[in-house]
């Protein structure tokens, strides 16, 4: 998703690709928006594009590989939508998980999709992928977004997603075109 992509209308057949299409084309017209603390929030293409782009290539970093399956877990918010987008931008195919999901089930469907990395919305859900983690090792790395209640936790294979975003940053500046 390099800065220098543009997509023409006939070749918008992907999600990742419509998202460009639609950065070109309308970059500050709202794309997403979701309420917190009762105010609304709203993301434009533009930012959509960057957001995706940051977090695709972090999960790169992170060894995302085309063909790989992406555990996304969490309520229905913006960046749960990004993350997949971002998998599909690689060629990876995400796995969304209701949020209510108890741990075992959880456990079944990342163990029958073979998934090495999982995004996680808050501690519930993280707590959920520790409990599973020894009984399925295929879960290497699981990146969380709301890190309220995470301070004391100190597994080394826990990322933030603002840091998967950083590094995925970092790796742009020299890979412009990491999700291609």
């Amino acid at each position: 998703m390099g800065q220098s992509t543009a997509v023409s209308g006939a070749a918008a057949d992907t999600f990742p690709k419509l998202l460009l299409k639609h950065a070109a084309e309308r970059p500050r017209r709202i794309a997403n928006r979701e309420k917190e603390y009762g105010i609304w929030l709203s993301y434009d293409w533009a930012r959509v594009r960057q957001e995706v782009e940051a977090l695709a290539c972090g999960l790169h970093t992170l060894g995302l590989q085309r063909g790989d399956r992406l555990i996304i877990v969490g309520d229905n918010r913006p960046h749960l939508y990004w993350a997949i987008c971002a998998a599909q931008a690689l060629g990876a195919i995400p796995v969304p998980v209701y949020q209510d999901a108890v741990a075992a089930e959880m456990q079944y469907v990342v163990e029958h999709a073979e998934a090495r990395i999982a995004i996680a919305e808050d501690q519930e859900q993280v707590d959920k992928l520790i409990e599973i983690k020894a009984n399925v090792p295929s879960l290497q790395t699981v990146v969380f977004h709301d890190a309220r209640g995470l301070r004391n936790y100190d597994q080394s294979w826990l990322i933030s997603y603002d840091g998967a975003q950083q590094k995925g940053g970092e790796f742009a500046q020299n890979a412009p075109d990491c999700s291609a």
